[in-house]
């Protein structure tokens, strides 16, 4: 009889656990989604709800010196309709507006600031009691009640009976320490809310996963003037299909990373992109001086992997008031539309190797090897102030872009410990790369420029 509720027990565990995904969101969890808004750079958190109806909190955390700038926020059930309404103040730390959610399931959170929009989609979920929650209590309270049947048989001289219900109890405990024991083991269910699960059917699909996204990159204007705002939108399509793609997960704590440099690196501007309509990207900038600029996308679509799309375009009119000549050209930091932040990316094309111009203060990159060479691992080290605090979910970030631009990198901060960012890269090829680090501070990101000369290697020569 215990072996036959042994059996049973693993049969119903088994069968009955969720199945496990790779961006599987855990009911209760944040959701923090990186926006370039008002020109300004934000995070977006969406603090996990236990119950529903119940609350849900909304934060906007500022990544830079903005007054307290309000956000509009609204939050729309996809499935009812039903709208709630309310506003943020972006702030480093700030207080986080409670709204009503009467559902689980998908909503869009509508965030209106400085004459921007986004629409961002989510999820709300909570968490629900799986099988082996059932089985443990359910075998714990049979287990009670047939030992104190037993007890009761037992008294009234009945021994037989007494035995076979102590048996059962004893098979109800075994039953719940087995599930407790194999039930972590196992993928938690889905919560309720979660989008529904899709068998896998023949095809690319089922192979291979989603195609990759193909993007048709414009500028609003066509030919943006130099010192003007312009608009850089990314329209992305699903070329099996022809339809747009709206299925990208959140990587790194944004739908899109999206670095804009110019052709020379003095202009550099790291920036997260506002999802305006289905498939479509959009964010603000502003460029100081007439020339080639580059634009390169990282992203990701569900049931799929991680892409890098490349364009470029041209920036017409005259050099703006801001522009300076030769080194010390000002910073471009993100939420900073004009390029106007002191302290920037100097001249990373112009500059010999080694040469570095600083962003606020900071320190001189250090490389190791001094000299890197080609397809081998190198170290850079950077010294930071006091008070680092993550962005992106990281606590540093190194990109790095080939002079012709036909290659970028972007890898993060090791955890190192102390007053130091410390990262790895493998240079793919002999020849000049710019490079920036990036990190945050209590109030504004820090953006340290610097070029790097590699070297081929001896076999290569």
């Amino acid at each position: 009889m215990i072996v036959r509720a042994l059996c049973l027990a693993a049969v119903l565990v088994l069968a009955l656990a969720g199945p496990a995904g790779a961006h599987n969101v855990t009911a209760g969890a944040d959701l923090r989604i990186a926006q370039t808004i008002g020109g300004a750079e934000v995070t977006v958190v969406v603090k996990g709800t236990t119950r529903v109806p119940g609350p849900l909190r909304i934060g906007v955390i500022a990544y830079q010196p903005v007054s307290g700038m309000p956000v509009a926020l609204e939050v729309r059930s996809v499935e009812d309709g039903r709208t709630v309404t309310g506003t943020a103040q972006a702030a480093a730390d700030p207080a986080y507006t409670q709204l009503q959610v009467r559902r689980t399931g998908p909503h869009e959170l509508r965030l209106s600031a400085g004459g921007e929009s986004a629409v961002i989609p989510f999820r709300v979920l909570v968490e629900r009691g799986g099988m082996g929650d059932f089985l443990i209590y359910g075998g714990l309270f049979v287990a009670a009640l047939l030992l104190v049947g037993g007890l009761l048989t037992g008294a009234t001289a009945r021994p037989g009976r007494a035995m076979a219900l102590a048996a059962g109890a004893a098979a109800g405990v075994t039953v719940a320490a087995m599930v407790v024991v194999f039930e972590p083991q196992l993928p938690p269910p889905a919560p309720d809310g979660a989008a529904p699960t899709i068998a896998p059917t023949a095809g690319a699909r089922a192979a291979g996963g989603r195609p990759y996204a193909q993007a048709r990159v414009e500028t609003v204007p066509a030919r943006p003037e130099a010192g003007a705002d312009f608009t850089l939108r990314l329209d992305l399509i699903d070329g099996s299909t022809g339809r747009p793609v709206d299925d990208l997960t959140v990587h790194h704590e944004a739908l899109a990373h999206v670095v804009v440099t110019s052709a020379d690196g003095r202009y550099f501007r790291h920036v997260h992109p506002l999802r305006t309509a289905p498939g479509r990207l959009e964010v603000r900038l502003r460029a100081d001086r007439p020339g080639r600029y580059l634009a390169h996308a990282e992203l990701e679509r569900e049931d799929s992997g991680g892409q890098l799309l490349t364009t470029g375009f041209e920036v017409g009119g005259e050099a703006a008031a801001v522009a300076k000549t030769g080194t010390g050209t000002p910073a471009t930091e993100p939420g900073d539309p004009a390029g106007e932040t002191p302290g920037g990316a100097g001249d990373p094309a112009g500059a010999a190797s080694g040469e570095t111009s600083v962003a606020g203060g900071g320190g001189v990159p250090r490389l190791q090897p001094g000299v890197p060479v080609a397809g081998r691992p190198a170290t850079i080290e950077l010294d930071t102030p006091a008070g680092v605090r993550p962005w992106l979910g990281m606590t540093g970030h190194l990109l790095v872009r080939s002079q012709d631009g036909g290659f970028l990198g972007h890898v993060h901060e090791m955890g190192t410990p102390g007053a130091r960012l410390r990262f790895t890269f493998s240079f793919p090829a002999p020849g000049r790369y710019l490079a920036w680090i990036q990190y945050a501070t209590a109030d504004r990101i820090v953006t340290t420029p610097f070029t790097v000369d590699v070297t081929a290697s001896e076999a290569r020569r």
